[in-house]
């Protein structure tokens, strides 16, 4: 099937980044949310990131308007069913996902292509909740999306050839290059990245470096651009703990058990830059190490 419209679930960081890069791409979206605030807000991010791409010569002014043109606004989630794809882009907890796809599903067009831009919860046992498994895949793009090249697509068990070749031109259409993972925990980026970052804050923990000498000696020693703590405040540390849980539940290996750190920062509200405190405290000018 040919794909013309997208509906986005969710406003926050990722699901703007989509908004922005789908509208650039052509596509005619409409992005969905429970808050107006967080709907008007995304849209002040997305002009606001055009803008800087318009400045750096990536896009053409008419490009940014046309685009911005594009991207419509709902807080009604039934209003995504007449779409050809939906990408739902809300909090990293299973149970909001199956709570949204239940709500879409009987809304949704027989061709409707579902999926889901989770970081790694099962697609499988997500498309099982649906009434088009077939039609069901995990479109995972990084963050910020509109600068980060990679979209990890993951075939559920059920997951059919045309469903995955439609979403494959997709993000080629976006500029992107996709990789193909296969559906166990976190899939391939964050089954990587999240026990890196994970060991990072065992060292701060055991008391190996505090968090300035973890990360120095991480960019330099390693040619990393973000230390990895750093970028843990960047991704938000529920995020962290969520995947790691995750890892930790789906694979049953004592190896990816979430640092007791990690889980006191977020049962603190310390959760990175969105909550201003995390491995940095983002309050002032320069963000400070708060170990």
């Amino acid at each position: 099937m040919e794909i013309q419209s997208v509906g986005v679930v969710g406003a926050g960081q990722m699901g703007n980044g989509i908004a922005h890069v789908f509208a650039v791409a052509g596509y005619d979206v409409l992005l969905t949310d429970v808050s107006r605030d967080s709907l008007d807000r995304a849209l002040e991010i997305i002009e606001g990131n055009m803008g800087r791409q318009v400045a750096r010569g990536k896009i053409a002014e008419a490009d940014q308007a046309a685009a911005l043109k594009r991207i419509k606004t709902t807080m009604t989630l039934t209003d995504l069913g007449q779409t050809d794809l939906i990408i739902e882009a809300a909090t990293e907890r299973e149970t909001v996902k199956v709570a949204i796809f239940e709500d879409l599903v009987p809304h949704l067009r027989p061709e409707t292509i579902l999926t889901s831009n989770t970081s790694s919860i099962s697609i499988t046992r997500l498309a099982s909740r649906t009434d088009r498994p077939e039609k069901f895949m995990g479109f995972h793009f990084m963050n910020p999306v509109p600068v980060m090249q990679l979209v990890e697509l993951i075939r559920g068990i059920a997951t059919d050839e045309e469903t995955y070749q439609a979403l494959h031109g997709v993000v080629e259409k976006l500029g992107k290059t996709s990789a193909t993972a296969e559906d166990f925990p976190a899939f391939i980026v964050n089954r990587i990245l999240m026990p890196m970052i994970n060991e990072a804050v065992y060292t701060l923990y055991e008391g190996v470096g505090n968090v300035s000498s973890i990360d120095g000696a991480m960019k330099l020693g390693t040619n990393h651009p973000m230390g990895p703590l750093e970028l843990a405040d960047f991704i938000g540390l529920d995020t962290c703990l969520a995947i790691m849980n995750v890892l930790h539940d789906g694979l049953a290996d004592t190896k990816y058990r979430p640092c007791p750190l990690l889980t006191k920062y977020v049962e603190a509200g310390w959760l990175g830059r969105k909550s201003e405190r995390g491995f940095y405290d983002y309050r002032g000018d320069v963000p400070v190490p708060t170990r």
